[in-house]
């Protein structure tokens, strides 16, 4: 990214009625064999619980973190919320909901029909109504105060989880081990969800899948599965190269690109990665 590595850099690089409411070093570059020689006996990584697994998800989460909000501390982040500048609007919460490409506004449809009377249920108006924009019209002056006082409840803690798992979470995960890949695979996809969307289009995730998929096998068809990651790794980069705000591509080249050169394919602790240009490290 071209901005310092702010917080809202970070976001980097992944619309009237309401009044007060208001993505490459080549696949080529690197030997399938980084990662291929197990230890004897071992299993193959797709049997393994993957990102699933709570200790692995958690993983996940703090990695996520790291990019999206410069802190392994995920948990303290269901309040964070600001416009970084991107043209999404509103960026907020665990994975960044944004208020122009409707997941922050089924985020917050969801949490009104659980709890009618909430500090955010007077806003799916303008929600709507700037979505696909960068827009503030009607959100403008207090949605951010309302926001994090609306965050400050466990009602909308456990919508933001139901939300990042219903959207990008578990359709990441499921999609990656229909392609035959292990944990540090399925975070692979997971974080190129977040960051793109669910989409088709080429910077979306299934943009990117589609693009991998031209330049070699998935494990499911055959092909070497650290080949295939590299490979999906390209596509994103050159996904994030098409947009000024995700251009910095540290979030793959200095931590996923790392993990997979180390034949860490079931994203086994200890990890380290930079972000941004920030050092961060899991035991």
């Amino acid at each position: 990214m071209s901005l310092p590595p702010t917080r809202a850099a970070s976001r980097r690089l992944l619309l009237t009625a309401l009044g007060a409411c208001l993505l490459a070093v080549p696949a080529l570059a690197y030997q399938a064999a980084d990662a291929a020689t197990t230890a004897e006996g071992t299993t193959d990584t797709t049997a393994d619980a993957g990102l699933d697994d709570p200790a692995k998800k958690d993983i996940a989460m703090r990695l996520v973190s790291s990019a999206e909000n410069s802190s392994l501390d995920w948990k303290e982040q269901y309040d964070y919320i600001e416009d970084i500048g991107d043209g999404r609007g509103y960026t907020g919460g665990i994975i960044g909901f944004r208020s122009g490409t409707s997941d922050m506004l089924a985020l917050v449809e969801l949490y009104t029909e659980r709890v009618a009377d909430n500090p955010l249920a007077t806003c799916p108006p303008a929600l709507r109504a700037v979505n696909g924009t960068d827009s503030h019209d009607g959100l403008d002056p207090d949605f951010p105060d309302v926001w994090r006082e609306a965050s400050g409840t466990a009602a909308v803690r456990t919508a933001q989880d139901d939300e990042r798992d219903r959207v990008h979470f578990d359709p990441a995960v499921a999609r990656a081990k229909e392609d035959g890949l292990g944990t540090l695979g399925q975070f692979v996809y997971y974080d190129a969800m977040v960051m793109h969307g669910p989409g088709t289009d080429a910077v979306s995730f299934g943009g990117i899948r589609a693009r991998a998929l031209l330049q070699t096998a998935s494990p499911a068809e055959g092909g070497d599965e650290t080949a295939f990651l590299h490979a999906f790794l390209d596509a994103r980069v050159w996904a994030m190269e098409q947009e000024e705000a995700h251009s910095d591509v540290s979030r793959v080249e200095t931590a996923q690109r790392v993990f997979l050169a180390a034949g860490n394919l079931d994203l086994d602790l200890p990890l380290n990665w930079q972000v941004y240009g920030d050092s961060y490290s899991l035991d």
